[in-house]
C-alpha cells in the first residue's frame, strides 16, 4: 500500500452514519462491544502477548502495552460508563430570536473524523473507538507497531459491534503501523477534522510540527509534589509512594518530590522503606542525598541538572531540596509540563495560593497526581490528558469531542 488517501476517505464518509445516530443507538453500539470484549477476553490476551513477546519486559512501556483480564474488565466497565454518560451532540447551547425575526440556535455538533496517533497502549483503542462513537464521530486510529497484533484484534471487535448495528466498519479505521502513513495522516485535512497524539514528547513535538489538522496535545507528564514545611508528614509519604510506585508508567505518576528542608530529617526515613519496597531508584539534589545516604538508602544517585523536568515513566524519582514556597513555585514553572501537580501542606492559605498561581491541567491538595483520569474524574473513558488550553485542558472526554454550529431559521428576511 503506497496511499492511505482511500482509507481516509472512507471514514470521511462513513461518519454521517454515525453522526446520524441517538443516543440510544450509539449507547446499543458500546454496550454490545462491552459484552464481546468480555466474551473475547482470551483471545485478546492471546493477541497481547504476542506484542508483550516482542517487547523487553524491563522496558518502561511494558506495562502500557499489558491487557490482562482485570484492564479488559475495565475496559469493558468504561464502555458501559460511556454509554451512560449524556450525548454532547446536539444539545443547544444558547437560544434567541433577533429583533428582524430570524430564529437562532447554537448547538453542540460533532467534530466530524478524529484522528487519534498513539504508541504501546491497545486499551487507547477501545477508549478512542467509544468516546468518538457516543459523541457522533468517526476515528482514525494510528497506533504503534510494538502494539500492532493487539491494536488489529481489538479494531476487529469493535468492527463486530457496529456491523451487529448495521454500521459500516469504516467509522472506526485502524491504519498500517509504517511510519511514512503518519505524515499522509497529518496532511489529509480534507478527510480528518482533529489529531489527538498520545504518547512521547518526540511524537507530540513531531505531529505538531507536521499537521496540517488542529491538533490538541495530549500524553507528556512531567509531574511534582512539593511537601510544604507544614504537611502531615505520614499522608506526604503515602502520597509520594503512591504517586510514583502504583503505575509507574502512567501519565499522571510522579515524577519529582519537591521537599521543603525543614523536613528532610523526618520524612526521608519515612519514605526510605516504600521506595525500598517498590525497588525505586532515587535521584536526590546533593542535600536529600546526604540524608538518604545517612540512613543507609543504597539505590541512590547524585541528581544532575536533566534529572529535573524529566518524565522518568518507571520506578526513579528526583527529588529537590527547597527553602521557601516561592522557590518550589519556581521549580515547578521551570521543569512542569502543565499535567498535574500537587502541593501537601496544612497551610490553608498556602494551599488555596499554590492551586490558583500553578498552571497546570490539573492541581492537587493532599492528593495523589495519579487521579488525573477521565474515568476518576467521572467522564467515562478519555483519549488523553490535554496539557495545552484550547480548545480543552485535563481529561479530553466525551464533552470535548463537539463544536459548534450555528442554526438561523427565517421568513424571508435580508440583509442590505
Amino acid at each position: 500500500m503506497e496511499s492511505i488517501e482511500h482509507l481516509l476517505k472512507n471514514t470521511h464518509k462513513a461518519a454521517s452514519q454515525v453522526r446520524r445516530l441517538n443516543k440510544s443507538q450509539k449507547a446499543k453500539i458500546l454496550t454490545d462491544l462491552a459484552e464481546i470484549l468480555l466474551e473475547n477476553s482470551a483471545q485478546i490476551i492471546a493477541e497481547n502477548k504476542k506484542d508483550l513477546d516482542l517487547m523487553d519486559p524491563k522496558d518502561a512501556k511494558y506495562d502500557r502495552l499489558l491487557l490482562n483480564e482485570n484492564r479488559i474488565k475495565g475496559l469493558s466497565d468504561a464502555l458501559r460508563q460511556v454509554a451512560s454518560l449524556n450525548d454532547p451532540s446536539g444539545q443547544i447551547l444558547l437560544e434567541r430570536t433577533l429583533d428582524n425575526g430570524i430564529k437562532m440556535q447554537k448547538i453542540a455538533v460533532p467534530m466530524g473524523v478524529v484522528g487519534a496517533i498513539f504508541e504501546s497502549r491497545p486499551n487507547v483503542t477501545i477508549d478512542v473507538a467509544s468516546l468518538c462513537i457516543m459523541s457522533g464521530n468517526a476515528c482514525v486510529l494510528k497506533g504503534g507497531k510494538e502494539a500492532n497484533f493487539s491494536n488489529q484484534f481489538l479494531v476487529s471487535l469493535i468492527h463486530q459491534a457496529l456491523s451487529e448495528n448495521n454500521i459500516s466498519t469504516d467509522v472506526v479505521m485502524l491504519l498500517p503501523t509504517d511510519r511514512k502513513f503518519l505524515t499522509q495522516m497529518l496532511e489529509a485535512d480534507k478527510y480528518v477534522d482533529l489529531i489527538i497524539p498520545r504518547g512521547s514528547q518526540s511524537l507530540i513535538d513531531f505531529v505538531r510540527s507536521n499537521s496540517k489538522i488542529p491538533t490538541i496535545e495530549t500524553g507528556a507528564g512531567v509531574c511534582h509534589t512539593y511537601v510544604e514545611k507544614t504537611a502531615n508528614l505520614d499522608m506526604a509519604a503515602d502520597i509520594i509512594i503512591n504517586a510514583r510506585a502504583s503505575r509507574p508508567s502512567v501519565c499522571n505518576s510522579l515524577d519529582c518530590a519537591i521537599l521543603d528542608e525543614n523536613v528532610l530529617e523526618e520524612l526521608i526515613p519515612m519514605l526510605k522503606s516504600g521506595f525500598e519496597k517498590y525497588n525505586i531508584e532515587v535521584f536526590a539534589d546533593e542535600k536529600s542525598y546526604s540524608i538518604f545516604e545517612k540512613n543507609g538508602f543504597k539505590n541512590l544517585q547524585h541528581a544532575q541538572e536533566e534529572d529535573f523536568g524529566k518524565e522518568w515513566l518507571d520506578f526513579k524519582i528526583s527529588i529537590k531540596t527547597v527553602n521557601s514556597f516561592d522557590e518550589a513555585l519556581d521549580h515547578i514553572n521551570q521543569f512542569s509540563s502543565k499535567h498535574s501537580e500537587a502541593i501537601i501542606t496544612e497551610d490553608a492559605v498556602l494551599a488555596e495560593t499554590f492551586l490558583q498561581e500553578v498552571d497546570a491541567a490539573s492541581v492537587y491538595h493532599n492528593a495523589s497526581t495519579r487521579f488525573t483520569d477521565g474515568g476518576e474524574f467521572g467522564l467515562g473513558a478519555e483519549i488523553g490528558i490535554s496539557t495545552q488550553k484550547l480548545h480543552a485542558r485535563g481529561p479530553f472526554a466525551l464533552e470535548k469531542l463537539v463544536t459548534e454550529k450555528w442554526i438561523c431559521r427565517g421568513e424571508g428576511q435580508v440583509r442590505w
